[in-house]
């Protein structure tokens, strides 16, 4: 496994990229904006293929590299599915699994730091993001904070993790870079409480500032989503009340652009292709299914995904590759089911 631990000195923010060999695809943990061009190039040097890009929860000290590696790459934006961001591509859930090429994460729902807080979970690592720091824990004092819910999020989740698993946090302020479970069941001080009133009492007492960037950080990471009003303005976007009439037209092929534990998650629209985001390429390029369908059938393609954001990306690309009367769904399976479309399961 390819495996590189980043830090941005002046939010003393931990990325992780990771991949399970040379030349295959690559996700990437927590990304800072400021860093993004080395992020890059290390996905250069290392002739990857960067199809993910996650945050474990809506960051106040730093702004998101998310949208930035988005517009650069083309990768898939990821979040839990509590997040205030107005769109990602993909929303976890609690025990939703990550996967890329030869590699899958677990996301377990870990709120108390914020409400949006979600560690990833490795066989032999977890990437706890704020919610337990090495020899710490996440401030529970504002974007929802709890202190209750990050008790139970660490005594009732990631302290029954194996002991030897390693521990990889979003942040450092002491210039630790990995610590353990096992670790930090016996030497993490705000972890030797007695009970879950002691933990509050003493999180609540932390009297902490604010960090630096708050009041530029969090308004800038709830605005990360594809413009989807210039895709519109092409004429490439229908409206979900629309696309409900296209549904069952002889010329129109549906494409749904989700990853198969979405499909089962959430269901499909009756009648849909799938052909997940990351097949795309290969897919509208000549010889592909999509690219036969609508040259030698004279099919439209209606793409759709969860928010829009996927399905965006690729009538874009597929407008460039000679598929003129592509489209997608503004909005994706979100406006569809507020609109009253029904789904399959």
């Amino acid at each position: 496994m390819i495996f590189r631990q980043l830090f941005d000195q002046a939010s003393s923010t931990y990325t992780y990229l990771l991949a399970s060999r040379p030349g295959g695809e690559a996700l990437i943990i927590d990304p800072v904006l400021d860093k993004v061009d080395r992020y890059l190039q290390l996905v250069s040097e290392l002739d990857l293929k960067l199809v993910k890009a996650v945050d474990t929860h809506l960051h106040a000290d730093h702004i998101t590299g998310l949208g930035a590696l988005r517009d650069r790459t083309h990768c898939i934006t990821v979040m839990g599915e509590q997040t205030k961001a107005d769109v990602v591509s993909m929303r976890l859930a609690d025990g939703d699994r990550l996967t890329i090429e030869g590699l899958t994460l677990e996301a377990i729902y870990t709120p108390g730091h914020t409400d949006d807080s979600y560690s990833l979970v490795m066989p032999d690592r977890v990437f706890t993001g704020d919610t337990l720091l090495i020899r710490g824990t996440g401030r529970t004092d504002f974007q929802n904070g709890d202190p209750r819910a990050e008790y139970e999020s660490i005594f009732g989740r990631l302290l029954r993790l194996p002991e030897a698993t390693l521990v990889y946090p979003a942040h450092d302020y002491k210039g630790d870079t990995v610590s353990t479970i096992g670790e930090e069941k016996a030497f993490n001080p705000r972890l030797q409480v007695k009970s879950v009133e002691e933990f509050v009492d003493l999180m609540n007492s932390l009297r902490l500032p604010n960090p630096k960037m708050m009041d530029v950080a969090v308004p800038a990471n709830m605005k990360i989503g594809l413009a989807q009003e210039e895709i519109a303005r092409r004429g490439w976007a229908v409206k979900a009340q629309e696309a409900q009439r296209m549904v069952g037209l002889s010329d129109v092929a549906l494409v749904d652009l989700r990853e198969r534990s979405e499909r089962e998650r959430h269901g499909e629209i009756a009648g849909s292709m799938h052909v997940p985001y990351p097949s795309l390429q290969e897919n509208i390029r000549s010889g592909g299914i999509l690219y036969e369908l609508a040259k030698c059938t004279g099919k439209r393609l209606l793409f759709y995904c969860a928010y829009g954001e996927r399905s965006a990306m690729a009538v874009e690309a597929a407008q460039e590759a000679g598929l003129a009367g592509s489209c997608h769904i503004d909005g994706g399976l979100d406006a569809w089911k507020k609109a009253g479309g029904e789904l399959a399961h």
